[in-house]
């Protein structure tokens, strides 16, 4: 799918639905926070959100107390409804609505998290994109947490194809500028009821 079509896509879907009719959205990301506090990020760690659009991460990393905090994503309509719940604190976030195979990392960061975007990157080139601007915004010995959708999960999400992973493959697709450190499976519970089983993995920068 083109940068174009891909954005004109979650353009309709986030003005469409509520954020919490989404299958992947969680009142609280527990699994994210119990990572972002395993790879020992302080509150001073520059952290990017990939795909964070509308999820509830930033609203958390805020209440905790970090100060460097960056949200990316391809859907203004989703950056909106996430800038909106923080309030007056909505100040403290860089927000960058972006194509992240297209964009060009202006600094380096100490954590990259990514829950259910890299997934839905089904063409070679835009997986060679998106690990481009990994390399490149991810500082020697920073980590990175990826969460998709595990190999037993659905073949599309929101009406697109998506590519399923274990840590074993995602790994392969990372290395060698990247190594697995830690794996976790989340039973995800949509809000309707259903399980999804996620696959996060935690990586370190060479």
């Amino acid at each position: 799918m083109s940068e174009l079509n891909r954005q004109a896509h979650w353009q309709l879907v986030y003005k469409e639905k509520g954020e919490n009719q989404f299958s992947w959205f969680q009142e609280r990301p527990n699994i994210s926070l119990a990572l972002i506090e395993a790879v020992q990020a302080d509150r001073s760690s520059a952290i990017i959100d990939i795909g964070g659009g509308a999820s509830r991460l930033v609203d958390a990393l805020v209440e905790k107390g970090y100060r460097d905090l960056t949200v990316l994503d391809l859907s203004e309509s989703a950056v909106s409804i996430a800038k909106m719940r923080p309030g007056e604190r909505a100040a403290m976030v860089k927000w960058i609505v972006a194509d992240v195979t297209r964009w060009g990392p202006p600094r380096s960061y100490d954590l990259w998290h990514d829950r259910a975007a890299f997934h839905f990157l089904t063409e070679a080139s835009d997986r060679t994109a998106y690990i481009d601007r990994l390399r490149k915004a991810v500082r020697p010995g920073g980590h990175a947490i990826i969460g998709t959708f595990g190999l037993d999960c659905p073949e599309r999400c929101s009406g697109l194809p998506v590519v399923r992973y274990d840590a074993a493959r995602l790994s392969a697709t990372l290395t060698p500028s990247f190594a697995l450190v830690d794996m976790r499976r989340d039973d995800h519970k949509t809000p309707w009821g259903a399980i999804q089983h996620f696959q996060f993995s935690v990586f370190r920068r060479a």
